[in-house]
């Protein structure tokens, strides 16, 4: 009886966890949609932002995602499993950026001289904003399978102080400006109205809360299939999250001479933060196969 008491704690809490982190994601989502009102936003000023979020982005999927889906495939083909679905991860984010090119963070003018080939490329896209709508939207359904099933993955270690999902929430949060301002940008290029870019916000803000909420409770119905499901679901993100990061990331590197220094800062900040969450968490979230 007492055990059953206590897990029922344990699932109040990580929902009330869950609950917390959506409210975040939620108003970082909503404001990144007024950023440009709210912040002058360079074109270096949104480089610097990219970047960091790539090294969030890039160390989530590494020191979080991964070694959370191995711990809980923890069978002989574990390592065989992760592989397979963090590669399919990899293989549909590069789809949806090939054929959707959804992925268009910097509106600032100066971008349009630094990365003219792949804007352009992006706006004369004539699905451009099918695609738009389309790639947020699986890639905010992505964020929020791996959302929920990292605090999912929590309630296995009833009694201990868990952080587990503040890496994957962290990384979440900090890129939801940048995909509201692809939104909203977007949409006002094309001539869309203030009010029309603000619901168009909200509801892609809604999708990751929403979605986690699904796959949180979703899971807990599978019963002795649940870990099986939450580390394909990790894994799965953890390749999505690779794809985004290195997409953010590799032509930062490639296009940008200048602000070398300060990019890289950024990028190390990013990487530094999720390496530190990383030594923080249970114990038992990386002892594979425990």
């Amino acid at each position: 009886m007492d055990g059953e008491v206590l897990a029922n704690v344990d699932h109040s809490d990580s929902l009330l966890l869950l609950a917390g982190y959506s409210a975040a994601i939620l108003t970082a989502s909503l404001l990144g949609g007024s950023l440009p009102s709210l912040v002058r936003m360079t074109h270096t000023r949104t480089q610097l932002a990219m970047t960091f979020v790539a090294g969030l982005m890039l160390s989530v999927a590494l020191f979080h995602l991964l070694p959370n889906s191995l711990m809980e495939l923890s069978s002989g083909h574990a390592i065989e499993t992760v592989s397979s679905w963090m590669m399919l991860g990899i293989v549909v984010m590069v789809l949806l950026l090939r054929f959707f090119h959804f992925h268009q963070h910097d509106f600032s003018e100066a971008s349009h001289n630094t990365h003219a080939h792949y804007h352009d490329d992006a706006a004369a896209h004539p699905f451009s904003g099918f695609g738009l709508a389309l790639g947020l939207g699986l890639h905010a359904l992505t964020e929020g399978v791996a959302l929920g099933a990292s605090v999912r993955s929590g309630l296995s270690h009833v009694g201990e102080i868990s952080v587990v999902g503040f890496g994957v929430f962290l990384a979440i949060m900090s890129h939801k400006p940048l995909d509201a301002l692809s939104i909203t940008g977007t949409m006002q290029a094309a001539g869309y109205s203030k009010r029309l870019c603000m619901w168009a916000n909200l509801v892609f803000a809604l999708i990751c809360p929403l979605v986690a909420f699904l796959t949180f409770l979703g899971v807990g119905l599978l019963g002795q299939s649940e870990a099986l499901v939450i580390g394909c679901a990790l894994a799965f993100a953890a390749g999505a999250f690779l794809c985004i990061s290195l997409g953010d990331l590799l032509p930062e590197v490639h296009f940008h001479s200048h602000d070398r220094v300060k990019l890289m800062l950024s990028f190390l900040i990013g990487v530094g933060l999720i390496y530190m969450l990383s030594h923080i968490e249970p114990s038992a979230l990386h002892r594979v196969g425990s």
